[in-house]
């Protein structure tokens, strides 16, 4: 536990380091470059507010792409004085480049914590169209594995078609005078050839339909 705090106190005492000579930085250059008063003392502040903003967009996941462009801009503003101070520059006779930036610090300070903290959040319709489509994908998947895990069916049975009777034919009538012609012409031509008369040949005979020439031949 003590060690754990040990660990803990070094790193805010680190920050607390940090922080004061980045801002010392920072008052001393907008110092120099022609901002006297309260106002070199508020330019550190701008920076550092900047920074927390941004950080704190790019740990809340919305609009990263914003929260590191000001995250970067606020990061140049600070190390940027960190190494004007360093001896790079002479403070003493600041060149206009510089005082031009630090002028224009507030402007471009004003416009990041805006966007920063008024940026639009994700609509409801929005969200409701990725939940609609995130539920509607859960659910085709749900169906996919359902009919995944079914046992397959047995095919059902053949059935075999029932056979429909063949309506029988009706007797044909045939008149006796009809039937007792048909015996003379079968005797005659049992008498010419010497055999029975046949179905074909007896109805060729009496010129009628082959029903009723089976039917002769049936009583013959």
């Amino acid at each position: 536990m003590r060690a754990h705090l040990a660990r803990v106190d070094a790193v805010l005492v680190q920050a607390v380091i940090a922080a004061a000579l980045s801002f010392a930085h920072l008052h001393d250059v907008a110092s120099v470059a022609g901002q006297d008063g309260w106002k070199a003392w508020a330019y550190p502040i701008s920076v550092d507010l900047l920074l927390v903003a941004a950080w704190r967009r790019l740990r809340s996941g919305e609009a990263k792409t914003a929260g590191w462009c000001w995250f970067l801009i606020a990061l140049a503003a600070s190390l940027g004085a960190n190494i004007a101070t360093a001896g790079l520059l002479d403070l003493d006779h600041v060149p206009a480049w510089l005082r031009i930036l630090v002028a224009g610090w507030p402007a471009v300070a004003f416009l990041g914590g805006t966007l920063l903290a008024h940026s639009p959040p994700a609509s409801h319709h929005e969200t409701s169209d990725a939940l609609d489509g995130e539920t509607s994908e859960e659910i085709e998947g749900q169906e996919d594995a359902v009919l995944d895990l079914a046992p397959e069916l047995p095919a059902p049975p053949a059935v075999d078609p029932v056979p429909i009777p063949a309506t029988p034919t009706p007797p044909v009538a045939v008149p006796t005078a009809l039937v007792e012609h048909a015996r003379k012409v079968a005797a005659e031509h049992h008498a010419r050839t010497g055999t029975a008369i046949d179905t074909p040949t007896l109805r060729a005979r009496l010129g009628v339909p082959p029903p009723m020439a089976d039917a002769i031949a049936a009583q013959l």
